[in-house]
């Protein structure tokens, strides 16, 4: 699962740039140069996204070229990543808190896309559920 969505850049009317998704219309943003209009870029794309699975819907397919890469901030890629899993995993909410050795009000909340989770619950929740987290590190736009 990789998070890295195509953005299209364009002078602001009102100064700096306005960063647009073509496959996340939801996500919109600008910046006063190209480096912070990236940076605006990451955190809406992640709050669009998390957005499609608070709503239920799947994650849009990243199809556009030939634009800017934008990849989700480490956090948010970790919890799309455990919520996707998780839907097709088959497994309710109790029996992942089971598997876990937590309660289903900690796997609801681990399951939610607005609430914050920590590194090491996710990563053990994505174990159960058969994924295994790799990092990459890019040059910043």
């Amino acid at each position: 699962m990789d998070y890295v969505y195509k953005a299209k850049l364009e002078p602001d009317p009102d100064d700096g740039f306005l960063v647009t998704f073509p496959d996340v219309p939801e996500a919109i943003t600008h910046g006063k140069d190209r480096k912070e209009a990236l940076a605006s870029a990451a955190e809406a794309l992640g709050l669009a996204l998390r957005g499609y699975l608070a709503d239920g819907l799947p994650l849009p397919v990243a199809k556009a070229e030939g634009l800017d890469d934008v990849a989700v901030h480490a956090d948010d890629a970790m919890k799309l990543a455990l919520i996707e899993a998780f839907n097709v995993s088959g497994l309710s909410k109790s029996e992942l808190a089971r598997r876990l050795g937590k309660n289903e009000t900690e796997a609801r909340r681990l399951l939610d896309p607005d609430h914050p989770s920590k590194f090491a619950i996710m990563q053990a929740a994505l174990a159960e559920l058969g994924k295994t987290i790799v990092v990459s590190v890019r040059d910043a736009a």
